[in-house]
């Protein structure tokens, strides 16, 4: 039983919340407190100096958080994890705990927008340059690489373009340079694709998606597969004494665990973006449906990119579980069990028949989120890409016509009764408003 490798389901379930030792408790308990009571000096010192383990302050760590990181960090087949406030301070706070002032990195053009205004506005008034490169073109991305360049970060799934990572190859890329792959799986969630089994280093989550499935959480997590080799002396943040740890070092003192222990102790502590103890049990809640969830998410999106392609209303469906979509291929590797539930299409009019389009719609809601339960709709051109200029948006997938759907789990059958009764009031819309433009005064 003790060596038992227990499936996805179970785990998802059962991973980091045994029965509460004390009052038998089956669900884990919130622990809602800011602090926790040394049980001597000698222990606090022990603690303060990283030298045992334990919790001091829920800034840094906290038992109903601890048990969030550790079943995402089974889930993803991780050595450890560390949990945040967002999927955006998840992803800063890798970078924090690798890269300074003069430092570089390679990062995918096909990814969310704030993101790139994350990397290329907020990093470079810290001193960190960031290339953006198409996901696809592998001989860029080596070429891109510097001796200052500190990982290579890439979307299992792009953020809204569907444009679907080459793991293996990127793994292979980073490696060959001596850097870490970095993935966010937000979109895949560790359901449909694990991307340390084919060579990233690091995964980060939004957690506020999938992994919560309600939309009542905000939330993200890095998982750090324990597998590189930080005391390359590529990385001095690691591999160096750190002033803000008593001139620790981290690789010496902690070995593989050197990058988890430096984003929590040093980058988590000091940054103060830690996760709430409340939001980490409704996360755990919502992993345990995960499994089922994704299945349905799935067969839900598969039916409605079906019909959305045989409209005459849509002039295109990025869907990568088609066969006529580029990543197709590579959809099937990365995502056996499907390509997700988030995909875009394009509406015929363009920019103003799309928002006709969303402001016909009923059941679908129209916010700036995905992953729920609930279907969502979104016009990314005016919203989560808006930040960006044109050709930036251009390059990372975005056209002034694309619509973004995040289905959920209703009746698929309803999702598109209420398609079809809006795509028909955008186009009639359109005709009534062409009309009126040519009638005389």
């Amino acid at each position: 039983m003790q060596d038992r490798r227990f499936g996805f389901a179970t785990r998802a379930i059962h991973a980091g919340t045994p029965p509460d030792p004390v009052t038998g408790s089956r669900v884990m308990p919130l622990y809602q407190t800011a602090a926790f009571v040394f049980g001597s000096t000698e222990q606090a010192a022990e603690l303060f100096a990283l030298r045992s383990y334990g919790h001091i302050y829920s800034r840094i760590s906290n038992p109903t958080v601890a048990a969030f990181e550790e079943r995402m960090a089974s889930l993803e087949g991780g050595l450890g994890a560390v949990a945040f406030s967002s999927g955006l301070a998840a992803q800063l706070g890798v970078v924090l705990a690798l890269a300074q002032n003069g430092d570089h990195l390679v990062c995918s053009q096909n990814i969310y927008g704030g993101t790139i205004t994350q990397f290329t506005v907020l990093l470079a008034r810290l001193g960190i340059e960031t290339t953006f490169v198409p996901a696809d073109d592998h001989a860029a991305i080596a070429a891109a690489i510097k001796p200052q360049t500190k990982l290579l970060f890439a979307e299992t799934i792009g953020n809204p373009g569907g444009t679907v990572a080459d793991l293996d190859a990127l793994s292979a890329i980073a490696h060959a340079a001596g850097i870490p792959l970095v993935v966010d799986n937000t979109f895949a969630s560790p359901y449909l694709c694990r991307p340390i089994e084919h060579g990233a280093d690091i995964v980060t989550h939004s957690a506020t998606k999938f992994i919560s499935g309600h939309g009542a959480v905000i939330g993200g997590v890095v998982v750090e597969s324990g597998t590189f080799a930080w005391e390359s002396g590529r990385f001095p943040l690691l591999s160096q004494a750190s002033p803000g740890y008593h001139d620790k070092v981290f690789t010496e003192t902690f070995g593989e665990y050197a990058f988890l222990m430096r984003l929590r102790a040093e980058v988590l502590r000091d940054v103060g973006a830690q996760m709430a103890p409340m939001d980490a049990w409704l996360l755990l809640l919502g992993l345990e449906t995960l499994p089922i969830r994704m299945e349905a998410h799935v067969r839900n999106a598969r039916a409605i990119a079906e019909f959305l392609s045989q409209r005459p209303e849509v002039d295109w469906v990025s869907y990568p579980g088609f066969a006529s979509h580029p990543q197709h291929a590579l959809a099937q590797k990365y995502l056996p069990r499907g390509a997700g539930s988030i995909f875009t299409f394009g509406i015929r009019g363009g920019r103003d028949a799309g928002r006709a389009f969303i402001d016909a719609l009923e059941l679908w809601s129209h916010l700036a989120n995905v992953g729920d339960m609930k279907s969502l709709v979104i016009h990314p051109a005016s919203t989560t890409h808006s930040q960006l200029g044109d050709e930036e948006m251009r390059k990372s997938g975005v056209a002034p016509e694309s619509i973004r759907l995040s289905v959920g789990l209703e009746d698929a059958d309803d999702l598109m009764w209420d398609l079809d009764n809006a795509l028909r009031q955008a186009q009639g819309r359109l005709a009534s408003e062409a009309s009126n433009s040519k009638t005389p005064a």
